[in-house]
């Protein structure tokens, strides 16, 4: 299964401190479009990726499947959509690979790593 991460602790250049960090708003809209519309898919925050320069930042990563992280994200409803688009994508896919023509428009750029599959260690 696609496991979801999102940086709940992103905050945009020029984001206030004391303003909602812009990475938990863009964690909301992505409950609230799972709310209405369920997807098979784990969702979880942590804090901190470490994409502080290129906020906010989210990643995709499944067993046996490339892992992405994508930065440069707005955090609004249009964002969290595509977001769950690409991360349905990233679960139908059998090695995890995304084309970059096929990702919804703003999971084309801002591509902060993409990881190949963990190697089998036994």
């Amino acid at each position: 299964m696609t496991e979801l991460i999102v940086c709940s602790t992103c905050r945009r250049p020029g984001t206030a401190r004391e303003a909602p960090a812009d990475g938990q708003r863009l964690l909301e809209a992505i409950e609230a479009a799972l709310r209405a519309s369920p997807a098979p898919l784990n969702v979880r925050a942590t804090a901190c990726m470490s994409g502080c320069s290129r906020a906010c930042t989210v990643a995709l990563q499944a067993a046996g499947k490339v892992s992405y992280l994508f930065g440069e994200l707005s955090p609004d409803a249009e964002t969290a959509a595509q977001v769950l688009a690409c991360a349905g994508l990233h679960a139908t896919s059998a090695d995890g690979q995304l084309d970059r023509q096929a990702r919804p428009e703003r999971l084309r750029n801002g591509i902060l790593a993409r990881l190949p599959a963990l190697a089998r260690l036994d």
